[in-house]
């Protein structure tokens, strides 16, 4: 009995003798795999940023599908964000991706000297003579079929000028014609003067 004893812990003994390097290989892996988890940088901190879904036009009534939120690293995003723009009005055009900031979007005081009205961007075609207008000049607003088809008619009368935003790429590379002004508009008259901007040619006249 003592000699089978004796081979069993011979046996055994070899058996952890033939394991150990092996075992030894995986413990040393499984400590390399510890220290690079220990010494890796934690991820970056982010802060999400609402930035244009789509290009978009100056006029366009912000709304949630228009938007898509990105993470930017901390400290990357630019200055000036717009805080819950969803329902504001674009002074300017927006490029795809192009995060939200204030000076791009109307702000809710600008009509506050003005009850009943709505800021609404408007491109007048004659950009030199948009260029003499200052803002608290009043405009009166005059369709004209481009095809001579009908009448020119006035489509708003005594309109404040509110903002005159700077001009864009698009502006300076001729891409779009004409200069934008945002102008305080009434409620009743807002869906009438939009229309007219799509579908007919606006030329206005002015006062101080």
């Amino acid at each position: 009995m003592t000699q089978r004893l004796h081979r069993r812990r011979r046996a055994l003994r070899r058996a952890v003798l033939s394991r150990r390097r092996p075992l030894a290989a995986l413990l040393a892996g499984a400590a390399v795999l510890a220290g690079l988890h220990e010494v890796r940088p934690p991820a970056p901190a982010t802060e999400q940023v609402l930035t244009a879904a789509r290009d978009l036009p100056a006029g366009t009534v912000l709304a949630d599908d228009d938007l898509r939120s990105v993470a930017y690293a901390e400290g990357t995003a630019p200055a000036g964000l717009a805080r819950k723009p969803v329902g504001r009005v674009l002074a300017a055009p927006l490029r795809a991706g192009e995060p939200v900031t204030d000076v791009r979007v109307l702000g809710r005081s600008l009509v506050a000297a003005y009850p009943g009205t709505v800021a609404m961007p408007v491109r007048l075609p004659d950009a030199a003579m948009a260029a003499l207008l200052r803002v608290g000049d009043r405009i009166d607003l005059v369709a004209a079929d481009p095809q001579g088809a009908a009448p020119a008619r006035l489509v708003g009368s005594e309109l404040p000028v509110v903002v005159l935003p700077g001009a864009t790429q698009d502006d300076a590379s001729g891409a779009l014609a004409g200069r934008l002004v945002v102008l305080a508009v009434p409620q009743s008259l807002s869906e009438e003067i939009a229309q007219a901007s799509v579908t007919g040619f606006l030329t206005f006249t002015f006062s101080r």
